[in-house]
């Protein structure tokens, strides 16, 4: 679609009148009109304005003319997948799994090519096939270019070593030691985790990027531990070899 056709379809889908449209992005109602009739097309600040009011990226507003990818892990991007400055704006550099909330969350190639890989496999290619693949396409993405620049001196990766000590600390009958929490959740990724209250916690869905592992049990009974975590809380889940039906082991505050 072109631009003219993505602004008339977002402000109508929103219910929003030209002259609604104008007060919130502070322009008139005949800029609005001059937009959807293709006449001309918003200023940086006002696409800055639109993406935050219609919650996509400024690639979309302006029809799609790039085809983005992660620049961290080289995965197509869409808006869905974004990740989120700390000031909630969509980063078009990056996917949630990379980029949560102004913070990169890897900061190992390796650790990134290993979680990858798994994901890779489960879409059918060799383990050969994708670790050769992203041994090539990563150092030449603009992150790991300018990692020694991008980087957060290790306070991220601090803050899920504490983390981590917090949650072996807890000592689960049954949960191996945890030695790695990454921001992509593996294969129990589609599943509703239960939080107290009745509340359900889905990655990536409620649009928060949560830090987790899948560990075998320690008591050979084909069940695993589903481990969530961010700054907020830890929820550790049971899991049949299913997959299906969580049961809440543990609810933490932090």
């Amino acid at each position: 679609m072109s631009t003219k056709e993505v602004l008339y379809q977002l402000r109508t889908r929103n219910g929003l009148t030209q002259d609604d449209l104008a007060e919130k992005v502070y322009v008139t109602r005949q800029a609005v009109s001059r937009w959807e009739k293709g006449e001309t097309v918003p200023n940086t600040e006002t696409l800055k304005l639109l993406s935050r009011l219609f919650h996509v990226s400024i690639n979309t507003l302006l029809g799609s003319p790039h085809q983005l990818i992660c620049q961290c892990c080289g995965m197509p991007l869409t808006d869905d997948l974004m990740g989120r400055d700390a000031d909630g704006a969509l980063n078009e550099h990056y996917c949630q799994w990379c980029y949560a909330d102004g913070t990169y969350t890897y900061s190992d190639m390796d650790d990134l090519i290993n979680v990858s890989v798994n994901q890779m496999v489960q879409q059918g290619f060799t383990e050969d096939q994708a670790r050769s693949y992203l041994n090539q396409l990563l150092p030449g993405l603009e992150y790991w270019k300018r990692f020694e620049e991008l980087n957060d001196n290790g306070r991220f990766e601090a803050f899920k070593k504490q983390l981590i000590e917090e949650i072996n600390g807890l000592n689960i009958a049954g949960m191996p030691k945890l030695e790695k929490l990454n921001a992509l959740v593996g294969r129990f990724v589609n599943l509703e985790y239960p939080l107290p209250g009745g509340m359900k916690a889905k990655f990536l869905e409620d649009q928060t990027t949560y830090l987790g592992n899948q560990l075998e049990s320690e008591n050979d009974d084909g069940r695993c531990f589903g481990v969530l975590a961010n700054k907020d809380f830890i929820l550790i889940c049971t899991y049949g070899e299913d997959g299906i039906d969580p049961e809440l082991v543990l609810y933490k505050k932090r």
